[in-house]
């Protein structure tokens, strides 16, 4: 039995050792950690690369997202729109400004369900929060006209589709910030935690550059209000710079695994693929999630036959009683809940892996 990583860090380093290794020396070598040159020049490359005008590098992708909604004066009494299928820190950003999160259940390719969103819009609405999960854009277009329609903030929720795009405008550059992570296992992941917010508006920038750092403005030292300790590291950024170059490429990789799984297993009818086909949307496979009718069952044979998948979504985040949130009913995220399941998808996978992989998924099936 073959054992299959869902993903293999020391692999990726491997495969850029030269590059991470020099990025190491000159950062320690300078004594650069704290707020230094490599953290700007990755804030620009990382704006070039979005297509926006402002980066501005923080802790985390939560961060990131918390920092985003403070920029607009998100707070108590507010409300704000987020999907039921996501990581539960796009909800906690939202109840850690002392706003109140209103979800809306998602559609078959996991991101929220567009028609579903006027109905919940309240005089208290304030701000949206669409998900691009797994490397595939929620539909921006429908999104910014609500937004437009209603008067709200959008913040898009891009941790795990930096590099997709629709018609050609990048995840990130649509809403007034683009919120990404750059934990390790991202498509752009460091090697400790750490995110961004993209921005066309300058005073949300400065805003979060300001508040990463205790609320203080580093060129004149003048305090602007409290804020938090989460800047993204020298360190960090200076690796991201390396990743960052690669990115394109990585992203051409990824595509061609899932040309090979959809190749592979498009003849499995109890089996789902994330293969939508909608004319100007560009999936970049940060995930391959499948939805499988047999569930756990699904999942637990790939584990014990040596291949290493994600089921973190089995139970919703509003499903947790220590959140407190308020379950109106999501039929959609109740049944993909039961049947998601995300193939190792990485670019330092090898062919013999992924014939394995897709060998085990159809031996499931008996085929």
């Amino acid at each position: 039995m073959m054992k299959v990583p869902f993903v293999a860090p020391s692999r990726v380093y491997q495969m850029y050792k030269e590059e991470l290794d020099a990025a190491y020396f000159e950062v320690m070598s300078r004594g650069d950690l704290i707020d230094r040159s490599h953290l700007r020049t990755f804030e620009e490359e990382l704006a070039a690369f979005t297509g926006t005008r402002f980066a501005v590098g923080v802790n985390s992708g939560y961060d990131a997202l918390h920092l985003s909604l403070r920029a607009h004066g998100i707070g108590p009494g507010d409300e704000v729109i987020v999907p039921a299928h996501t990581f539960v820190a796009t909800c906690s950003a939202v109840v850690n400004t002392g706003a109140t999160p209103v979800l809306v259940d998602v559609t078959k390719d996991f991101n929220i369900d567009i028609t579903k969103v006027e109905e919940v819009i309240t005089p208290k609405t304030r701000a949206i929060i669409p998900v691009h999960l797994s490397g595939w854009m929620a539909d921006m277009p429908a999104v910014m006209e609500i937004a437009a329609k209603y008067n709200l903030v959008v913040v898009e929720d891009a941790c795990q589709s930096l590099g997709s795009s629709i018609n050609g405008k990048g995840a990130g550059a649509w809403g007034n910030t683009g919120c990404f992570s750059f934990y390790p296992f991202k498509i752009l992941g460091g090697y400790g935690d750490g995110g961004a917010i993209t921005t066309n508006d300058e005073e949300t920038a400065q805003f979060a550059r300001r508040m990463r750092f205790n609320g203080e403005d580093r060129q004149s030292g003048e305090y602007h209000g409290h804020g938090f300790t989460c800047l993204l590291d020298n360190l960090q950024a200076a690796f991201l710079r390396v990743k960052l170059r690669h990115l394109p490429e990585a992203i051409i990789r990824r595509k061609s695994i899932a040309k090979q799984y959809f190749e592979a297993l498009h003849d499995l009818p109890d089996l789902l693929l994330p293969h939508y086909n909608r004319p100007g949307f560009d999936h970049v496979y940060q995930n391959y999630t499948v939805r499988a009718r047999q569930g756990n069952d699904f999942s637990e044979f790939l584990k014990k036959n040596g291949v290493e998948v994600l089921t973190q979504f089995r139970k919703p985040y509003y499903k947790h009683e220590g959140l407190q949130l308020i379950d109106r009913g999501f039929p959609e995220t109740e049944a993909l809940s039961r049947e998601v399941c995300s193939l190792p998808m990485n670019v330092e996978i090898t062919p013999v892996e992924i014939d394995y992989v897709i060998r085990v998924v159809r031996s499931f099936y008996h085929r």
